[in-house]
């Protein structure tokens, strides 16, 4: 997620703010400098609106016009909402890319981009993967360097990375581009079918695309293998929380052969999961939306043998002796691709090796 690697400037609102007897605004322009100051590196700077300032009526959108004006060419200053009270947490992401994509410059040419923040290391790897193939034209948004924005146009072809950026598409197809439809790159069947996506736009011949993949076929199999013992036959419940739920619950049940009781998720985006929802089994429970009351009732009728969910739910279930996985550590943790398909499936064993470990029974 684009919050892994976070770098926090914060202008404190106290009393003094709320009164009236400061100027925000300069507050928040002594901040900004004494930040860039500090850390001369910064490229691009956010300023991400919360409750606090919603409240009293900041706007920052201006603000980050009159920083941008004064700090350019040397640092861009953008601005998004992450209001807790309209945003789930993995929306911040795709409310931040959104609004980089005005920014991007413009071109036609055919190229390939990838969108979603991924770990250096899991780009480079796709990077690598999509070179073999042939497909050299290749960006991705986020880029590891935050100044260097991709082209955009009808030549564009985008892949998504991670399932909760409805936001960030729309925009990208305003400039042009055209999704490419696929699963999402977790585990062997969901990288393979991704990477497939692009070879067939880019007309990649069957065998080359074999020739490519096989060995990451070969090394993602062998991962999983250890922890299908583990796993299989194991009893699965999400609740919604990260918008992760439904590629996560495709790999478990397909690589991993858990049962899947529930799948829950915050949005339910039909259009950019189809790959994902035709690889469910067809008696697989959805549910959209947070309605926690009844979902804790059904987890407990479940009997699931773990349940993954947000932090504030765990401890309770912790404490009535189920076992839990944090949702969150599926967004901090690089689970993309081939060589990351044995990490993702260690963190859902752990915890239930965890439990065995403990149990006194």
């Amino acid at each position: 997620m684009i919050f892994a690697e976070p770098r926090f400037a914060t202008a404190i609102i106290d009393e003094r703010d709320l009164a009236g007897l400061a100027d925000m605004n300069d507050e928040l322009d002594r901040e900004v400098d004494r930040l860039l100051s500090r850390r001369p590196d910064i490229k691009t700077l956010f300023l991400v609106g919360s409750c606090p300032s919603e409240v009293i009526k900041l706007d920052l959108s201006r603000a980050a016009e009159r920083l941008t004006d004064r700090f350019m060419p040397d640092v861009r200053v953008l601005n998004y909402s992450g209001s807790g009270i309209e945003t789930t947490f993995t929306q911040g992401e795709d409310t931040c890319l959104a609004t980089l994509v005005p920014h991007m410059p413009a071109s036609d040419d055919k190229r390939l981009l990838v969108v979603g923040a991924l770990a250096d290391v899991v780009e480079d790897q796709f990077r690598q993967l999509f070179s073999d193939l042939g497909i050299d034209d290749v960006d991705f948004l986020p880029g590891q360097q935050s100044r260097d924005l991709p082209p955009i146009g009808k030549g564009t072809r985008y892949l998504l990375a991670q399932p909760f950026l409805a936001e960030t598409a729309m925009a990208l197809e305003e400039r042009g581009a055209t999704r490419l439809e696929a699963p999402f790159p977790i585990g062997e069947h969901g990288t393979t079918a991704w990477l497939r996506a692009a070879a067939e736009a880019w007309q990649v011949d069957d065998q080359h695309f074999e020739q490519v993949t096989s060995s990451g076929r070969y090394r993602a199999r062998q991962s999983l293998e250890r922890y299908r013992e583990a796993l299989g036959g194991r009893r699965v419940f999400f609740f919604p929380d990260s918008q992760l739920e439904i590629p996560l619950a495709r790999f478990l049940h397909d690589e991993l052969h858990m049962e899947l009781t529930e799948v829950g998720t915050p949005y339910l985006h039909r259009e950019h999961l189809a790959s994902e929802l035709m690889r469910l089994p067809d008696n697989v429970v959805l549910s959209e939306g947070q309605d926690v009351e009844q979902q804790i009732d059904r987890c407990f009728a479940a009997t699931p043998d773990i349940v993954v969910c947000g932090l504030g739910l765990a401890n309770p279930f912790e404490a009535q002796g189920m076992t839990t996985k944090w949702s969150i550590e599926l967004l901090f943790t690089p689970i993309q691709g081939y060589e990351q398909a044995g990490d993702c499936a260690e963190l859902f064993a752990r915890p239930i090796r965890r439990r065995e470990a403990l149990s006194f029974q």
